[in-house]
């Protein structure tokens, strides 16, 4: 299958507008959670090859602003309650900008820190929730700003490789289904620790990772699903099982993003974008990326770009939202997946897996951190081999 070419343009344009959307229902829906938005969104123009498209001095200055001098961690929104996820997020930003002495680091490592429990395991605020995610995220905090040991590293170890199954996968707990995006959180934990040989076979995760990909090029995250291209289906509202949920928006296109979000969780097996970061970093931490057929993965990226003469996107992002898409709306980013709206998520995802995959004019990547490979080399933390 032929595809367009990457419209570098088109998405640089894309992630410049977003802060302007403050209308759209996408931004509230995701108030929690803009820093994680602007590190998406900083991470892929980098690697677009435009650095200075954002104002370096209000990024930096409202990533200053998300700290919760409380706890010493990061929240996603200004007011909000920090979490690791949102903490790895805003030391990403800051050292990609090369601000990281704007923040009381010593404070953030002590946040950190706090949140590992006696078994090894983080949870990713004081709530309680564990999840292998999150011990890469303390693990890659930790290593940006040159403090690794100050946790209990070999019990951070421990608890990664007791989520290991006999397939070869991670799960985010021990004993839960192999998931590439876990696979992705453990093996980059264990990179992260020097870990890999010791506790990785490396074909045999090499070939899990492997056979997630699908006829169509894509990737999904774990065994059993099947590869469809097709967005879904948008069902009528009184058959929507989130009806009840969606009735008070008051909003025809609010109803149906709702409903459409309720069928893909019913239709998991649909390939999407972000595996091809997932998957792919993995590979590369591996040494076995080249297991992966690369030009249909390519031409599934970049199929699922939201570009102004693609009719097939167009029509359908359009009856998925139940109204025409604004110019700014049609134009730019990736989707999840072929045919449905493009968002920042994907975007990242979508540019840094295709920076993995060499495509011509971008900017290399960290495989391990999903920082702009010039970062890291500057924080002499990029390798060569894992």
């Amino acid at each position: 299958m032929s595809a367009p070419p990457l419209n570098v343009k088109a998405h640089v344009d894309f992630i410049a507008a977003l802060d302007k959307k403050k209308n759209d229902y996408e931004y509230w829906l995701t108030e929690q959670a803009v820093l994680n938005g602007i590190y998406w969104g900083l991470t892929a123009l980098f690697l677009l090859g435009a650095p200075d498209t954002l104002v370096r001095e209000d990024v930096i200055q409202f990533v200053v602003d998300c700290w919760d001098s409380k706890t010493g961690g990061f929240a996603g929104n200004i007011g909000h309650d920090a979490h690791l996820l949102y903490t790895l997020s805003a030391i990403q930003i800051l050292a990609t900008y090369d601000a990281l002495d704007r923040v009381d680091t010593d404070r953030v490592v002590e946040y950190v820190c706090s949140l590992q429990l006696p078994g090894g395991a983080f949870q990713g605020d004081r709530f309680g929730e564990v999840d292998s995610r999150f011990s890469f995220c303390a693990l890659a905090c930790l290593t940006l700003l040159g403090k690794q040991d100050s946790c209990d590293v070999p019990a951070a170890v421990d608890f990664v490789v007791r989520c290991k199954n006999f397939d070869g996968g991670f799960g985010s707990v021990p004993g839960a289904e192999s998931h590439a995006g876990q696979v992705f959180c453990c093996v980059g934990a264990l990179a992260l620790t020097n870990s890999i040989d010791k506790h990785i076979d490396r074909d045999h995760l090499g070939w899990w990772l492997a056979e997630r990909q699908l006829p169509n090029g894509g990737l999904n995250g774990r065994p059993e699903k099947l590869a469809d291209a097709r967005p879904p289906l948008m069902l009528p509202l009184p058959a929507c099982p989130s009806a009840r949920l969606a009735a008070p928006f008051p909003h025809a296109d609010t109803r149906a993003h709702v409903c459409t979000f309720v069928l893909r969780m019913r239709r998991p097996w649909l390939p999407q974008v972000c595996y091809s970061w997932w998957c792919l970093s993995a590979l590369t931490i591996l040494d076995r990326l080249h297991w992966i057929s690369a030009e249909p993965l390519s031409n599934f990226i970049l199929n699922a770009q939201a570009l102004e003469d693609d009719q097939y996107s167009r029509e359908s992002a359009n009856k998925l939202s139940g109204q025409a898409l604004d110019d700014a709306q049609d134009h730019g980013g990736i989707a999840d997946r072929p045919g449905d709206r493009p968002d920042v998520f994907h975007t990242l995802f979508g540019v840094a897996g295709l920076s993995l995959l060499k495509y011509p004019g971008l900017e290399p990547v960290d495989p391990l951190f999903c920082m702009p490979l010039k970062v890291t080399q500057r924080l002499g933390l990029a390798k060569e081999k894992y």
